[in-house]
């Protein structure tokens, strides 16, 4: 009969084999995709730098040349150079800003208005890859977060009520935009691309609040941006919709225009009419 060894393992047996795995596994990794892991790296490393070398050209003058922010005095009563900080405001603020031509800003006022994209696609993204390595911000959002038509009409119902609470004060019931103190203004939201409205919501930009994923869910934000793009499509069965812009303005229309044109009918009708002569 055989009898059953009673020594014990060496205690450093266990660790030693953890450690042989730990390699092996490293080995075959390294083995199996090296190369796909090294371009990656590559390709973001050198994004990053290409991102730099635009941002210090075309954006630094305004944003310092680390993205710290500019802040210069005026002279002569003209208004001074400022450019706040990017660190930390992510890629999509850099996205959002850039893709709507709201930067590079051409001259200073109270508000950036939306213009023509000045960069192409790809200087955009290697300027949001610097960016974003400053410091931690929003991410870009994916196209499953800005694919609006897949949301239900329930979905939408929700994005309305959600675009009602929080965003109607400012940029009216469809999203026609109106105007804030101070020479500021909400901008029209027809026409504008999924993507932009998503970013607008994550980041803030300008007067508008930062609506960020604890406050709006992604699912919240795809909603709202359903709601929008619904509303837009929709046509004016009543006749002249009026830009939307609301009961007041489409009193007014009824009041001064329409009513001033029926008022001059009225008093030509009563000038050319037929006229009787006496017998």
């Amino acid at each position: 009969m055989r009898k059953l060894s009673t020594r014990r393992r060496h205690f450093l047996a266990l660790p030693a084999l953890l450690a042989m795995a730990l390699l092996l596994t490293g080995a075959a990794y390294a083995v199996v995709a090296p190369d796909s892991a090294t371009a990656e790296s590559d390709a973001s490393v050198s994004q990053i730098e290409a991102g730099r070398q635009l941002f210090v050209v075309g954006c630094a003058s305004c944003h310092g040349l680390n993205a710290e922010g500019v802040t210069t005095a005026g002279t002569d009563g003209e208004p001074g150079n400022y450019g706040p900080s990017l660190i930390g405001v992510g890629a999509a603020a850099v996205g959002f800003q850039m893709e709507t031509g709201r930067m590079p800003l051409a001259r200073s006022g109270p508000q950036a208005p939306r213009n023509q994209q000045t960069y192409t696609d790809e200087e955009i993204e290697q300027i949001a890859a610097y960016v974003a390595s400053l410091a931690p911000g929003p991410a870009r959002p994916s196209e499953k977060d800005v694919d609006w038509q897949s949301v239900d009409e329930e979905g939408i119902a929700r994005g309305g009520e959600f675009f009602r609470t929080n965003c109607t004060a400012c940029h009216n019931s469809v999203g026609a935009g109106g105007a804030l103190p101070s020479g500021r203004y909400a901008p029209s939201l027809k026409d504008v691309e999924p993507i932009h409205l998503y970013e607008a919501m994550l980041t803030g930009p300008q007067q508008m609040p930062v609506f960020s994923d604890e406050v709006l869910t992604p699912q919240d934000k795809r909603e709202i941006i359903a709601y929008v793009k619904t509303v837009q499509q929709q046509g004016n069965d009543g006749g002249i919709g009026g830009g939307g812009l609301g009961p007041v303005v489409d009193g007014m229309f009824m009041w001064i225009i329409g009513l001033g044109i029926l008022t001059g009918f009225a008093v030509w009708i009563g000038m050319h009419g037929t006229r009787t002569t006496k017998r």
